[in-house]
């Protein structure tokens, strides 16, 4: 059974005048640790690859965040959310700490994809409620 539903479309330029102002704090600020890595492997070999990147795991988590119905509000944060990639390129949600708790409590799993061409990225978030068994 569907839970929510979110989609979100990111101005890359706008990602990229964020960058400008406030340096690398604004990545930290969205992305865990393991994507920050990707971030700056990407940035230091391409710039315009990890900035890429950096706007697609934005609008991701901007979509999961709709999806769930929290917005950007706790248990809901930036660095709980990560956006992986399995080794086959599909991105998968991993959740941390308290959101996951909340997450898994509720019975739910996501689906994630994500896209990006010249000056947008886009996202779109499926959340599922698994069903409840009930005995006889």
């Amino acid at each position: 059974m569907i839970y929510g539903i979110g989609t979100d479309i990111c101005d890359v330029r706008r990602i990229r005048e964020s960058l400008h102002r406030h340096g690398e704090r604004f990545a930290r600020k969205v992305l865990c640790d393991a994507e920050l890595a990707v971030y700056r492997s990407r940035a230091a070999r391409w710039p315009e690859r990890g900035l890429r990147y950096l706007a697609t795991r934005f609008s991701a988590k901007e979509a999961f965040s709709k999806a769930i119905g929290l917005g950007m509000r706790m248990p809901m944060t930036w660095r709980a959310c990560e956006i992986a990639n399995l080794r086959s390129g599909q991105p998968v949600i991993v959740l941390h700490g308290e959101l996951k708790t909340w997450f898994e409590a509720r019975g739910l799993s996501a689906h994630v994809t994500v896209t990006d061409e010249t000056d947008y990225a886009a996202s779109f978030v499926v959340v599922e409620r698994q069903p409840i068994h009930q005995t006889t």
